[in-house]
């Protein structure tokens, strides 16, 4: 059949969603902007671009930024993946805890394992996820909740819990309001901590 595409890809198209993607890109996103699987393939030969995991390409010549393996994790994971659990703790560089693997949230079952991620399955609401540092990633009260109910050691919960209060990404309100919304674990983590505090 013939390719109808390959006379009219939107390079500035593909290059504006890579920019906000620390310049990775999906399949899918790249026969939006109107390359088909064969005009992939020869720039892939070219060298303009770079197949970094299936389905997942990165422009050549685009500079290097933080984070770039957790906008492959997500691309890889799927446009409803969001950065999650150790992971989103470690990005917003609340603990100094180096997870082994990334972390991501799906609100389904994932078909398949995909190396090098820890897939977690669960619908997460619209104030529970946010952007940051241009990935999608769960809110500070809910990753504080998700490490804790996962069974993060508790100091690392307690010293999260501190540096998110000292610099203002949670107020004290919105931590008592875990344990209403989460229960066990959490609402005692948060208590303790809000008692060292206020001593």
């Amino acid at each position: 059949m013939q390719d109808t595409q390959r006379d009219s890809p939107d390079h500035k198209a593909l290059y504006q969603v890579a920019e906000q993607q620390a310049g990775y890109f999906t399949a899918p996103q790249a026969r939006q902007a109107g390359f088909s699987r064969s005009l992939l393939a020869y720039h892939l030969g070219t060298g303009r671009f770079e197949r970094v995991r299936p389905h997942v390409y990165r422009l050549a010549q685009f500079p290097a930024s933080p984070h770039e393996d957790l906008y492959v994790a997500w691309l890889h994971a799927g446009p409803d993946a969001v950065i999650s659990h150790d992971t989103a703790l470690a990005l917003y560089e609340l603990s100094d805890l180096l997870p082994g693997e990334i972390h991501v949230t799906l609100p389904r079952t994932a078909s398949r394992r995909r190396r090098g991620l820890r897939l977690h399955t669960k619908r997460l609401g619209q104030e529970e996820v946010t952007r940051y540092e241009g990935l999608p990633v769960t809110a500070v009260l809910r990753t504080l909740a998700d490490v804790a109910a996962a069974g993060v050691a508790e100091e690392q919960v307690r010293q999260a819990i501190r540096e998110a209060l000292r610099r203002g990404l949670v107020t004290r309100e919105g931590l008592l309001s875990l344990p209403a919304n989460r229960g066990g674990r959490i609402g005692r983590l948060v208590d303790e901590t809000l008692d060292e505090e206020s001593n």
